[in-house]
């Protein structure tokens, strides 16, 4: 017999954490492109999330999933906690708080025989608790869920007439400073740039950087083919680029410039040129490609730079420092939810015809844009299918947090 059957109700245990949170969420998020991994934006305090203790058996789809498929992802993230001290306290101060707290539910994840759904399903309703979220200034339990995927670029390792536009490491110079540890009350911001005469002055802007300014400095990983391609790159923080041979190197973040980030989609819907409803990544690339001139200025109003370097994993890492796995990783607000956690994701698939989107995934990476108590941003996968299925992606939808049971609140 199924866990759930066996789960007894309870009264749901309701509770606000009291934690900070950039609110807003850029017209160009709206549209699923990628954000960087860092925010300018300010923190205001007064956002909380409400959680209401709930059965399993009243979320919505949950006997429809595959939880075996997220079970090895769970995992992932597990490896990467047992790595940190057990009475290492998590980010945000949230239930249950220490590390120490889910390395039982760890253990007994890595008991469960790979494949069987069965198991798997047993194994998260008998160590977790679900708990409905809900926004505790406004009531609602639904926020909006985007996608983001791995773009694929073409490049070389040299540069010619083709193979002309510069994908740059981190420069030496290059200092980021996380602020909250100088100030509680700045707490989530940061700032970047580098040093002269002994004091922090910015780095250069894009439009800087696309003029030449690190060019000479040995900072070239590779050229690609594309400027615009380039430029999403950026958004999406990571990407495969695919050579003349066919061989295939994949490139991730390591750093940012520290100028503030501007989504362009917001630009072009402030021009009149796009309306709000008509905004995706693809109607952004179309137009940048239609008025090249044009289509330069706009992309340097976004003054962030990104840095990247060569990755040797499979596939792109997230926030948490682990592999992404498509359609089971999901970028979170950080605000609010501690990296690792399960999550019931429920949703729908972009298009009319508004089919379910129901599945378990896990929390393993964040984004600029990715603000707000009920906000996410679904990792899809990589290439231009799944760049389709990103830059259409924009629904309504509603999560649940697992939470282990012997710590829940």
């Amino acid at each position: 017999m199924r866990q759930a059957a066996l789960n007894k109700r309870k009264s749901p245990a309701r509770f606000l954490y009291p934690l900070t949170a950039a609110v807003l969420v850029s017209f160009l998020a709206a549209c699923a492109v990628r954000p960087i991994p860092e925010t300018d934006e300010p923190v205001v305090f007064d956002t909380f999330l409400w959680l209401g203790a709930i059965r399993f058996d009243e979320i919505p789809g949950w006997t429809n999933d595959r939880q075996s498929e997220a079970l090895p992802v769970f995992l992932k993230s597990c490896e990467k906690l047992k790595t940190l001290p057990p009475g290492q306290k998590l980010k945000p101060k949230t239930e249950p708080r220490r590390v120490a707290d889910w390395l039982s539910a760890c253990a007994a994840a890595g008991r469960v025989r790979a494949g069987d759904e069965i198991e798997a399903q047993y194994f998260f309703e008998s160590h977790f608790t679900p708990y409905r979220v809900r926004d505790n200034a406004s009531g609602s339990s639904r926020g909006l869920f985007t996608g983001y995927y791995e773009p694929e670029l073409l490049g070389a390792w040299r540069p010619d007439t083709t193979y002309r536009y510069p994908i740059y490491g981190r420069p030496k110079d290059l200092v980021s400073i996380d602020l909250g540890s100088f100030r509680p009350e700045w707490k989530g911001q940061k700032i970047a740039g580098r040093l002269a005469d002994s004091k922090l002055t910015p780095y250069p802007t894009r439009a800087d950087i696309d003029g030449g300014t690190l060019k000479g400095k040995q900072l070239e990983l590779l050229w690609v083919d594309n400027a615009i391609d380039a430029f999403f790159l950026h958004i999406q923080g990571s990407g495969r680029v695919v050579f003349r041979d066919g061989s295939v190197t994949r490139i991730g973040y390591a750093g940012r410039n520290g100028r503030r980030y501007t989504p362009i989609g917001r630009e072009l819907v402030a021009r009149g040129i796009l309306t709000q409803d008509k905004v995706s990544m693809q109607s952004i690339q179309s137009w940048l490609a239609a008025n090249p001139l044009a289509g330069i200025e706009l992309m340097q109003k976004n003054e962030s730079y990104i840095f990247f370097r060569i990755l040797k994993e499979d596939g792109p890492i997230g926030a948490q420092g682990v592999q992404l796995t498509p359609g089971r990783s999901l970028a979170v607000d950080r605000a609010f939810i501690p990296l690792g956690v399960p999550i019931w994701l429920s949703t729908t698939e972009p298009g009319r015809a508004k089919k379910p989107l129901r599945r378990l995934v896990i929390a393993q990476d964040t984004g600029s844009a990715i603000k707000g108590t009920i906000r996410g941003d679904l990792f899809v996968g990589y290439g231009a299918a799944a760049g389709v299925l990103a830059g259409q992606m924009k629904q309504k939808g509603t999560y649940y947090l697992l939470l282990p049971k012997k710590t829940t609140p």
